[in-house]
């Protein structure tokens, strides 16, 4: 009901903004319609909008999501929307409808939905911390994903759940976390289901009891009490798992990799390419000053090529233009270079600070071993170290490494936390689009080229 006034209230503001005064004094038929022909439109557009907001998946249950999440399927709704209006005007060829008010529509209705949704979910979220629209629930299993669960719902009331109590046979009874204490053993569980109005019931059984998962659940389901599954594997899956069905049978992937899509590998390799050639074009005079400093300032060859570790585990070599003296092998492996390194030229330590060193890197997109973004590769001899010192080090190798990334803008650059700058390289390898690759890029002009940690 609110959706529906809000976009009849959107297309009316959007009308008044865009076209009232030019109606008043214009006569119908001359290049205006009347306000009746534009207002008649609702009839369609308002539940053609509450169906795309409901394929936009807007109208399941958000006590837990994030505001952005709600914010981008607005978006992608009134999109969607703004599109599906202009091929039926396109169709029917009506020329004189405003296509500028359709487009003052689309802004106001983004504006107005944002501003309701955003307004109703912090009056919920006031009312459940006042102890209203609660809901209730029993943990069946005492493990680490019970703590973690009953952390987040402590440390966000506003959310509106209460874990009643824990379920398990290993835990004595009596034993409390956070607040939360151990009621019984499991065997008690359909006695307390049938004595407790609960509103929901979270499976969080250790890995080395769910042998009794199947017949947990079967009691749960004979309830008729809406029962989660909330899996103690995030040692092993640590973010995103998602599922496939193969004809019926479940198939969990251990990690989502959105670029194991060809459709989105394609895309991105085409972006790559375009963005590699305007950035030579671009920066090529910077290139040729580049070139020019190093040259005259120290012997031996201009562009330095270094063995790096790229897609699929592959070895590749990485250019750069030359910023430190000409050593032998053994030395160029002893390691990262250090504040003060004396191997650094007077014109290195410019090329290193701005990061001009890394636009040769622009030729290494264009072969294919590297892409615009992504994360950074490293020497064969660190990758053997850090992947047994790091737990799900080598997975950043299941796309092409990057010249700038996600790690990069957000601070992790140079001499930096290893294990820090892998966790935003997982996070950007499992939450990739073509957004997020245009908002890294849109960082680095502004944070990404000035490196404090460039010796």
């Amino acid at each position: 009901m609110l959706d529906a006034l809000v976009t009849g209230a959107s297309y009316w503001l959007a009308w008044f903004l865009w076209l009232s005064g030019s109606v008043k004094e214009t006569q119908p038929g001359i290049g205006i319609l009347p306000a009746g022909l534009y207002f008649s439109a609702l009839i369609a557009i308002i539940p053609a909008y509450l169906i795309l907001y409901n394929a936009c998946d807007m109208y399941s249950s958000k006590r837990t999501a994030k505001t952005t999440y709600e914010v981008f399927n607005i978006i992608k709704a009134n999109t969607t929307g703004l599109l599906a209006i202009m091929v039926v005007l396109f169709a029917v060829n009506i020329p004189d409808f405003s296509r500028g008010m359709v487009g003052v529509f689309y802004i106001v209705n983004i504006a107005a939905e944002s501003m309701m949704r955003k307004s109703v979910r912090g009056a919920l979220r006031y009312f459940r911390k006042k102890g209203y629209n609660i809901k209730h629930i029993l943990l069946v299993g005492y493990s680490r994903a019970a703590e973690e669960y009953i952390g987040k719902i402590t440390a966000n009331p506003e959310w509106g759940y209460v874990v009643c109590g824990i379920l398990d046979d290993r835990v004595p009874i009596g034993a409390v976390y956070k607040g939360v204490e151990v009621v019984g053993e499991t065997d008690s569980l359909q006695t307390i289901l049938t004595e407790n109005q609960l509103d929901e019931i979270g499976i969080t059984l250790a890995l080395e009891d769910y042998d009794r998962l199947e017949a947990i659940v079967n009691t749960c389901e004979k309830s008729g009490v809406h029962t989660k599954f909330i899996p103690d594997y995030n040692s092993v899956i640590p973010s995103h798992p998602y599922l496939e069905d193969w004809g019926g049978l479940a198939v969990v992937n251990i990690r989502r990799v959105p670029l194991a899509n060809t459709t989105n590998m394609l895309m991105k390799r085409v972006v790559d390419i375009f963005g590699a050639v305007v950035a030579i074009l671009l920066f090529s005079p910077v290139m040729l000053a580049a070139a020019v400093g190093v040259k005259a300032t120290s012997k031996g060859p201009l562009i330095f090529k270094q063995e790096r570790v790229g897609l699929h585990n592959k070895p590749f070599k990485m250019y750069k233009f030359r910023s430190m003296e000409v050593q032998d092998d053994a030395d160029e492996k002893k390691g990262w270079t250090k504040k003060n390194d004396p191997r650094v030229t007077k014109i290195g330590r410019i090329l290193r600070k701005t990061s001009i060193d890394e636009l040769p890197q622009f030729f290494n997109v264009l072969k294919g071993d590297m892409s615009l973004i992504g994360p950074r590769p490293e020497r064969p001899l660190f990758v053997e170290k850090f992947k047994e010192e790091i737990p799900r080090y080598m997975i950043k190798h299941q796309v092409r490494p990057g010249i700038t990334g996600w790690a990069q803008v957000s601070g992790y650059r140079g001499d930096t936390s290893i294990r820090k700058r892998i966790e935003y390289d997982l996070y950007y390898i499992e939450n990739w689009s073509m957004a997020f690759d245009f908002k890294i890029l849109f960082l680095t002009f502004f944070k990404g080229f000035i490196n404090r940690n460039a010796y």
